[in-house]
């Protein structure tokens, strides 16, 4: 009774803030006279100042009332609570199980300032916005002419007589750190020639000017230079001669890479410029990804450079760019309300990045400027006209020749500045290449701006110089909007270089890495995080001495191993079949390594007396939770073996969010029972561990247990040997005519049926799933509390391709035609297992065999279906493999996919363009809504998505295809393995959509859409005590956050920095990088199940972890290279919906 009335007290002033606060609001809404410049200078009646208000009161009263029935649940579960709980789950007639409530009440409150972002239309619209510009373009690819994808260029001789022209010749050298060579041997070969070359041959003359991007080779080569070159390199950057653009450790991929993965490829480049050469970079370049992100915009504008440039884009909107001088924007983001996020960018014209289509429209005549063809070289110029050596007696015909291009680029820009770009891939690795190409210019250049009539001046630069220069024009500042120039705000998705060759088909092109650069991302995002808190608690504890800070070697060697996959040729699957087994040695040596950083710290952090900790390298105190055989092979979890004393694990939860979680364990018998470590047992379920589809592994038994993990922290269980009945999942086995022999375990119990055709059900407190009983197949949904059945039901496709001669390869798709149903030889096996925690149906076909898994738990894990398919297409011939799901959902052609992992861009079905155009990638998800639900399919690696009808969404699981697509590679894809792809399936209802509001080109999840997303992606470590026969010593959780975050802030990475004098180990600082989630609030928040609220972004970092002070804190850009302001006394922070933030901290 008395918990009752503290309840009800506690329930009642709630009720009262939040009432006083809505009338503060409706206060300052009728004092804020920011609220009347929304409706511009227009004299506005009182009747619609009356009516906004009202408005608002609605608003405001609708916010509230979901507080208060927040609050009631709240109430109402702590006071069932209050009055006892059921011993075991009570068993409901449809087999399914009831788990008792949580004994804590889950609370969602997010404050009403916080739903207004996603709201948008702050800001003004940008002009050019790329989806409706989508709409707009014809794409009908008609003949240009010499410049065949776009128009005749004509200019008027005198147009420069007032304002000449300045033209910037910049050689560049494109190095791919793997494509048809592994990194080591395009190093060997090429690389290390081009920049040996290249500080001999500028050194020769002032005026020469190089620019260099990837810094995984640069500092390969600076390791093995001399001192006296160092110093000379450092001079070539200083006078600047040598430009460092972008500065990444790769040029990375935009469509598949993650955006952890790309910030931290970027910091580990810029880092290392800033300790060895003493460099920021100013500028991005991008000449090679296939396709471009506005992620990348808005991480360079973050990371301070002033301006970018990109060159891979649809051949239809460069043609429509440059015949309306849009081809330079500046980019800003979709949410931005202020102009904070714009960036100056430039797109390349032309069809390539290669002389031929960079001097000028005609690729005739700027192959005669390309000297390296110069005859009796290994390489000439297809349009069948050779370059000439300059001399005296043709220099001013050829200068006139190569003028006329000039002009002629230069007439689809907005300014009298021209960049031209000399380079392609692996140039330059020759000192008679840097002759031919350098002296050549030179003579040109020298008579072109000895002719005062030509009003022509042209020089080497760098990047930089163009920009430097353009800004200068245009009298503004690097970084500010030049007069005249377009606002952009969109992305540039899905890239066609010709025809309808749509680059769509990397989206999913070896999967099996995809999903190993996730699982590796995941591990070094805890790697960093766990080893930086138990540095900090080692040094406050003055133990740092014992600690292993050799480990730090290992987090270097992993981040330059997951940056170097984040290479444009890596993750997309683009590379030779030897090469992709490099980058998978690779991924599989950091990613053991990273299980190393992590046990060692976990064995730190969970130790009781921390003076007995002993490093052991030869053995672990913990073992590792499953272990991979090969880089191409999945991995076996770890089997726990049981004994007469208990055994221990120690349970990491890499979320800064405290989760409740069914974790699963191999153990060696069924006799178990799993307790927390003040020794209470805890709800398990066992089941059989399947080697097959009727295969029990003998003597393997697999025991989930539900367990509440702290956030960032460490649970220790304990396991027991008992002889206690353990709730046992009860497991259905459909046949369906197939005969095959079945291996059962004794305490599992199996019911075999020959055959079923009878549908079926699954159901949690949230959803009901129902199934086709002959194809184990999701059918449809039902949410908690609603009458109808919402279709979502599921299918394997297959696309073929072409018969023509142009055939999908590792970057086209080129389908034959719409997809036809998966038809496998025999029909599947069909397995149902029901049980306290968890229900799942698993269907074994031929070449795929997917498990759908219904989790019984309260909060976020039971909201959503998860989903797993095991693709082997081996004996496929020129075959795709796509799961569809269709539904009722009114979704007409809209769909949304996200960017990186980081932002949501709308979509458009677009029936203009052939199917493969209507692809898109999803790094983590894609969704479909209509006013009343949203659907959306959480994914754990990246792959292609789209929806081709009203309702549908499918994705591209593998693709396996016997030919080269003629775009450099030379092989097709034969390299399949047996692959995991992990999805969830979210269904949400919709409270207060509009059709206005969805049509703004700017859509977020919802917070438990992030939330799964996050579940799905850090999945919980499972790390057993290794030592089995001494006792082991006190082990205590590890719950390192003092209190809760708020819910849309989520902790990118904690990385610690490198020492000053030995890069290989750990410095007393790290970057705190984190980011502010935008999140939609018009999704419905029931039963959440997680205890956060929001705080319009503001956070006290001082009382964050707890245990530890935090000794300075430094706001800087985002890959530190700047700081931002002073450090002031203030550890408190603020972070706008969206923005990413890295602050230089300093724990202990």
């Amino acid at each position: 009774m008395k918990l009752k009335k503290q309840v009800t007290v506690c329930g009642a002033a709630i009720f009262c803030v939040a009432v006083f606060s809505l009338y503060l609001m409706l206060d300052r809404v009728q004092h804020d006279p920011a609220r009347h410049q929304s409706g511009g200078n227009f004299p506005r009646s009182q009747i619609s100042v009356l009516q906004n208000r009202i408005e608002q009161l609605e608003q405001l009263l609708e916010e509230n009332h979901e507080i208060i029935s927040h609050i009631k649940d709240s109430v109402l579960e702590l006071t069932a609570h209050a009055e006892g709980q059921p011993a075991l789950p009570p068993h409901t007639p449809n087999v399914s199980w009831v788990l008792p409530p949580e004994s804590r009440p889950s609370f969602l409150s997010v404050s009403p300032q916080d739903c207004q972002f996603a709201l948008g239309g702050k800001g003004q619209s940008p002009d050019l916005q790329m989806l409706a510009i989508y709409s707009l373009l014809p794409f009908d690819n008609q003949d240009g002419g010499v410049w065949k994808q776009g128009f005749d260029i004509t200019y008027e001789p005198n147009e420069w007589d007032t304002e000449p022209l300045q033209v910037f010749v910049v050689p560049h050298s494109h190095n791919d750190p793997g494509w048809i060579k592994t990194f080591d041997k395009y190093y060997y070969d090429q690389t290390q020639h081009i920049l040996n070359s290249m500080v001999l041959k500028m050194q020769e003359d002032p005026r020469r000017r190089f620019i260099w991007s990837e810094i995984s080779f640069f500092s390969k080569w600076w390791d093995n230079i001399s001192a006296q070159k160092r110093a000379a390199v450092r001079r070539l950057v200083g006078n600047g001669q040598l430009e460092m653009v972008t500065g990444g450790w790769v040029m990375p991929d935009e469509a598949n890479s993650h955006y952890f993965a790309m910030i931290d490829q970027l910091i580990e480049g810029h880092q290392w410029l800033e300790k060895n050469i003493g460099v920021t970079p100013r500028s991005g370049w991008a000449v090679d990804p296939f396709g471009h992100s506005s992620t990348m915009p808005y991480l360079l504008k973050r990371s301070n450079l002033t301006g970018m440039l990109i060159q891979r884009v649809h051949y239809a909107i460069k043609k429509h760019f440059a015949a309306t001088q849009n081809l330079e924007f500046m980019w800003r983001q979709t949410w931005d309300p202020d102009a904070s996020t714009d960036i100056f960018c430039h797109m390349m014209p032309f069809y390539s990045y290669d002389v031929p289509h960079t001097c000028g429209p005609d690729p005739k005549i700027c192959c005669q400027f390309d000297f390296k063809r110069l005859p009796g070289g290994r390489i000439n110029c297809p349009w069948k006209v050779p370059p000439r050596a300059i001399t005296d007696s043709n220099v001013a015909e050829r200068a006139q020749l190569l003028l006329d291009q000039y002009r002629k680029k230069s007439k689809l820009y907005r300014s009298k500045v021209l960049l031209v770009p000399l380079g392609d891939d692996f140039r330059y690795d020759k000192p008679q290449e840097w002759d031919a190409q350098f002296l050549n210019y030179q003579r040109l250049f020298d008579f072109l701006n000895s002719q005062p009539n030509l009003h022509v001046q042209v020089q080497f630069g760098t990047l930089s110089d163009y920009f430097d220069a353009l800004y200068k024009r245009l009298g503004i500042v690097p970084g500010m909007k030049p007069p005249g120039f377009p606002v952009l705000s969109g992305d540039f998705f899905s890239y066609a270089d010709r025809e309808d060759h749509y680059w769509t088909g990397y989206y999913t092109s070896r999967p099996f890495y995809k999903s190993l650069d996730r699982v590796l991302e995941a591990h070094l995002r805890g790697a960093e995080i766990l080893f930086s808190l138990a540095l900090a608690h080692a040094r406050r504890a003055g133990a740092d001495g014992k600690y292993p800070l050799s480990d730090y070697a290992l987090l270097s060697n992993a981040r330059r191993n997951l940056g170097l996959f984040q290479h444009h040729d890596a993750i997309t699957g683009t590379a030779k079949e030897a090469v992709a087994v490099d980058y998978g040695v690779r991924l599989l040596h950091s990613l053991t390594n990273l299980k190393r950083v992590i046990i060692n710290a976990a064995h730190y952090l969970v130790l009781g007396n921390k003076e007995t900790y002993h490093h052991d390298p030869a053995a672990p105190f913990l073992g590792m939770d499953d272990t991979r055989p090969g880089q191409d092979s999945l991995p076996e979890k770890t089997v726990v073996k049981l004994d007469t004393s208990p055994r221990f694990l120690v349970v990491f939860n890499p979320l800064e969010q405290e989760r409740l979680s069914v974790v699963p364990v191999l153990v060696d018998s069924p006799h178990v029972q799993v307790l927390s470590e003040e020794g209470q047992p805890l709800p398990v379920q066992l089941s059989a561990h399947w080697g097959s589809a009727t295969d029990m592994v003998p003597d393997v038994y697999q025991v989930s247990v539900l367990a509440r993990l702290p956030a960032l922290g460490l649970r220790v269980l304990q396991l027991h040997r008992s002889l206690d009945g353990r709730p046992v999942a009860s497991t259905r086995l459909y046949l369906h005519g197939r005969d095959v022999s079945v291996r059962r375990q004794e305490p599992v119990p199996l019911h075999v049926f020959p055959a079923t055709t009878d549908d079926f059900c699954l159901e949690n407190q949230h959803l009901r799933a129902c199934f086709s009983g002959s194809s184990g197949l999701l059918q449809s949904v039902r949410r908690a509390g609603e009458e109808r059945e919402q279709r979502v039901s599921s299918e394997f496709l297959v696309y073929g391709t072409r018969t023509s001669k142009d055939k999908s390869g590792a970057y086209l798709f080129l389908p034959d035609g719409e997809a036809k149903p998966y038809a496998p030889k025999e029909p599947p096996v069909v397995r149902v297992t029901e049980g306290p925690l968890f229900s799942e149906v698993a269907s074994y076909y031929q070449h795929v065999q997917t498990v759908m898994r219904l989790y019984n738990v309260p909060g976020v894990e039971g909201l959503s279906l998860d989903v797993s398919c095991v693709v082997d297409i081996r004996d496929h011939v020129n075959k795709e493999l796509a799961l569809r799901f269709t539904t009722d959902i009114e979704s007409d052609d809209a769909f949304f996919t996200d960017l990186n992992g980081f932002q949501i861009q709308p979509r458009r079905y677009q029936r203009k363009l052939p199917l493969q155009a209507n692809f898109y990638p999803m790094p983590a998800m894609a969704y479909i809504q209509d006013t009343q639900s949203r659907l959306t399919l959480h994914t754990a690696q990246a792959l292609g998505v789209s929806s081709l009808g009203s309702g549908q969404l499918e994705v591209i699981l593998d693709r396996r295809l016997m030919q080269d697509d003629n775009r450099g590679l030379g092989q097709g894809l034969k390299d399949n393995k047996r692959t995991c792809n992990r999805f969830r399936l979210l269904l949400e209802r919709r409270t207060t959509a509009s059709k206005v509001q969805d049509g703004h080109p700017i859509s977020f999840p919802s917070l438990l859409s992030h939330i799964t997303s996050m579940h799905l992606n850090a999945e919980a470590l499972v790390m057993p005590v290794a030592q089995e026969k001494p006792v082991p010593p006190a082990l205590r959780s590890f719950a390192p956050l003092s209190n809760t975050l708020p819910c849309d802030f989520h902790i990118l990475n904690l990385r610690t920095l490198q020492a000053e004098q030995d890069d290989s180990l750990p410095s007393a600082e790290a970057a705190l990088i984190l980011h502010r989630k935008g999140f939609d609030c018009s999704l419905e928040a029931k039963n959440l199940g997680f205890n956060c609220t929001t705080s319009q972004g503001k956070l006290a970092l001082g009382s964050l972890f707890r245990g530890l002070e935090l000794g300075s804190l430094q706001p800087t850009s985002l890959t530190l290279m700047y700081p931002l302001s002073m450090a002031s006394n203030s550890t408190n922070i603020h972070l706008d919906p969206m923005e990413i933030s890295t602050f230089r901290i300093r724990l202990g």
